[in-house]
């Protein structure tokens, strides 16, 4: 059985302010990324399987070169891997690179090229998980799917107030139920970006700025001072000498 959704996620009123708050600052404060000045799923697709395991300042410049070699998914796949990699090198994690490359053919041979709207089809790519997924459709076609990742982990764990191990499959459930609660009916792209950006500008994993934050009114762990305790960190084992 899944888990539920805290109850106060129900009411209408609350979701509202959520999203009007998130969106107005995400509005005021996003940074300008370069892949977020379109919505080509392509462009979106490159810059997401970039920043895994990559800052973010480290992927800019990257992300810019290889959209410059190869614009679309038909020039990557034409393209030699040796070529892909040479573009890639620095970024590290080179399976990356070949799944992208391999991803590419396949979207040639067996969808004429383009991304689908498709969560299931998109999934069949390799290295593209739930959250990458989500974060492409979302992004790219407005569908309301959500992400969880490190950054809306810590953001989600704090505002419910959960201290529970977000490694644990009931507590994963129950932040991806309380995501699905939280997307409005429009500008789902921006809102799961906004979820993002807030883990990754105000409240971060030490010393959130939780003056700033614009959901902390409604924050359980701003309200009882939970900020150093949540998310749960497992302790790491002694080592005996």
């Amino acid at each position: 059985m899944p888990h539920q959704s805290p109850s106060f996620l129900h009411e209408a009123r609350f979701r509202a302010w959520v999203r009007r708050r998130l969106l107005a600052w995400f509005d005021r404060h996003a940074r300008a990324l370069p892949w977020r000045r379109c919505r080509d799923p392509y462009a979106i697709w490159v810059s997401e399987v970039m920043l895994q395991q990559t800052q973010v300042a480290t992927v800019t410049d990257y992300f810019e070169r290889f959209l410059a070699a190869f614009p679309d998914v038909a020039a990557l796949a034409a393209a030699d891997e040796q070529q892909v990699l040479r573009l890639w090198e620095g970024l590290g994690y080179y399976r990356r690179a070949r799944a992208l490359h391999q991803g590419a053919r396949r979207l040639c041979a067996k969808h004429g090229g383009g991304i689908p709207d498709d969560p299931e089809a998109l999934a069949q790519l390799p290295g593209l998980g739930r959250y990458t997924v989500n974060a492409i459709l979302s992004q790219a076609y407005e569908r309301r799917l959500p992400i969880i990742e490190a950054n809306s982990r810590r953001v989600l764990c704090r505002f419910l107030g959960e201290r529970g191990d977000p490694a644990k499959s009931a507590v994963q459930e129950k932040l991806w139920s309380a995501a699905t609660a939280l997307l409005p009916a429009r500008r789902v792209g921006a809102f799961n970006q906004a979820l993002m950006e807030l883990g990754a500008l105000v409240c971060t994993p030490a010393v959130p700025a939780c003056e700033r934050c614009p959901l902390a009114r409604r924050c359980r762990a701003h309200r009882h001072g939970w900020q150093d305790q949540i998310p749960y960190k497992a302790a790491v084992p002694r080592v005996e000498e």
